[in-house]
């Protein structure tokens, strides 16, 4: 079996699948993320704390109510996205005509306050979420071991990520979405309620984090910190994409999590800041980020 560069081609592989599964939740996250941004214009940093909240609701469902993963997947994106309607209407609508800034702290505040509600009810310790049996099992390709589930969590990540640029970009739902963010008073001249188009927009970018939190439930333990220990390196990958950008919000999802998967294979020690590290030089470069417009 060759080697590359004296790396073994199982190590090599693994770790550029372990990188494409990171890849695939940094793509959802600040997928959702750069709809919340460029349709709304705010900066949601409860993103994470949603996301872990999407994982708690998948284990509340198994634990209490008996409701495995498939519907947990159906589910939690539901609960999650009506949690983000309530905060968009009691919250984040207060807040549109002022600076970033307030929507980023309450936001920040927000997660705060959800993630010490969790560690304070399950402190730090994570809770186990099995894999499906549908799901379970792998399969060996010859140059490395494939596990059924990581391979559906690629597939379905790609399959939602699809999904969701082209109905923001050739729809026509999308085409009032990102009309409204242009000229809201036009937009509603034509008869179309933006008040609540806003409103579910944000309902579903965090419906994203959500799903996002069920299909991380197996791979890693369900727990308070889960968002935390994420939220910083979603943001890096939405400023390198470009803020609301959505295409480049999802390709530099994945390149960037291949990136951190090459980064464990030949400079370990690199792999936790390798993505800010490309952040800077991105910034330096192009303060738009790679597929951003200059404003």
């Amino acid at each position: 079996m060759f080697e590359l560069l004296g790396i073994p081609p199982q190590a090599l592989f693994g770790q550029l699948l372990l990188g494409l599964i990171n890849g695939s939740f940094y793509a959802l996250l600040s997928l959702g993320l750069a709809v919340i941004f460029g349709m709304l214009n705010v900066i949601n940093f409860a993103h994470g704390a949603l996301y872990m909240v999407g994982a708690f609701v998948a284990w509340y469902l198994m634990q209490y109510l008996g409701i495995g993963y498939w519907g947990a997947l159906i589910l939690t994106p539901v609960v999650v996205g009506a949690l983000g309607l309530v905060i968009e209407k009691t919250m984040l609508r207060h807040l549109y005509k002022l600076d970033h800034l307030y929507g980023l702290l309450l936001t920040f505040g927000l997660a705060l306050i959800l993630e010490g509600g969790f560690k304070y009810q399950y402190g730090v310790s994570g809770q186990s979420y099995p894999v499906p049996a549908a799901l379970s099992g792998g399969t060996n390709l010859g140059f490395m071991f494939l596990p059924f589930y990581r391979g559906w969590v690629v597939a379905l990540s790609i399959v939602v990520c699809i999904a969701t640029w082209y109905a923001i970009e050739k729809t026509r739902l999308g085409s009032y979405l990102r009309a409204a963010t242009e000229n809201p008073k036009l937009v509603q001249a034509f008869g179309i309620n933006v008040p609540v188009m806003i409103t579910m927009t944000y309902g579903a970018g965090v419906a994203l984090a959500g799903l996002a939190g069920v299909m991380a439930a197996p791979i890693y333990s369900v727990n308070p910190l889960m968002g935390s220990n994420l939220i910083i390196v979603v943001f890096a990958v939405v400023v390198i994409g470009g803020m609301g950008s959505i295409f480049g919000a999802v390709a530099s999802g994945y390149l960037l999590g291949l990136m951190e998967g090459l980064t464990k294979v030949f400079l370990p020690e690199a792999s936790n800041i390798v993505v800010f590290l490309i952040m800077v030089v991105v910034l330096l470069l192009r303060p738009a980020g790679l597929f951003g417009r200059e404003r």
